[in-house]
């Protein structure tokens, strides 16, 4: 190939990336704000799941703030590779502060990460949890996200649950799923991250 042929293919190579460059630019900025909307709608159907007595969830920066020293004080616990990554306050329509939405992950599900939002009232009552984020087998860890597995957290109190196979959980235990222990353990030891949050981190 001579001197003059090589350029040229060397620009027409430059003008089809450069263009395309372009062309994703323009895409990305397009779909963006959709995306995000979608995000922050999904996210708040499950914070209304999670507590449905709320009407808006709002923002704290002093809960924000305390996200960081309480993932350090998780990290040399014994709930494994959790952390909590939100926190907002679920109020009433008439503005009154009626709990907490926290978002908490645990790394050590079955499939990968197990991230869900929990509702908690003010005397640290859990409303409900949803599963933001979750990847494992279906017909096994995937269980974890039907009413029978996950609705065993509402009306729970206690500050730490465990996670028991006897099939007759107590006041501070969870019901595994069968043949997935490592996603029931995963999804509680989650939910104790946003309870130790709680009790821990902003109500001291």
């Amino acid at each position: 190939m001579n001197t003059k042929a090589f350029m040229k293919d060397a620009v027409i190579l430059f003008i089809i990336t450069l263009v395309s460059g372009c062309l994703l630019g323009a895409v990305y900025q397009i779909t963006k704000e959709p995306i995000a909307q979608a995000t922050i709608a999904a996210n708040n159907a499950a914070y209304k799941s999670v507590f449905a007595e709320a009407e808006t969830f709002e923002a704290d920066e002093a809960m924000t703030a305390a996200i960081e020293g309480c993932n350090a004080d998780l990290a040399g616990m014994s709930f494994g590779g959790v952390s909590v990554e939100g926190a907002l306050k679920a109020v009433d329509a008439s503005g009154n502060q009626l709990g907490y939405v926290i978002t908490s992950v645990s790394n050590d599900s079955y499939g990968g990460a197990v991230r869900i939002s929990v509702g908690l009232k003010e005397d640290g009552t859990i409303t409900g949890i949803e599963f933001l984020e979750i990847s494992d087998t279906p017909g096994l860890g995937l269980k974890a996200k039907e009413p029978d597995f996950k609705d065993q957290y509402v009306g729970k109190t206690a500050a730490e649950l465990t996670v028991t196979k006897s099939g007759n959980a107590g006041d501070t235990e969870i019901n595994a799923i069968s043949g997935a222990t490592i996603t029931s353990n995963a999804t509680t030891n989650a939910v104790n991250a946003a309870l130790y949050y709680m009790h821990n981190c902003i109500n001291q």
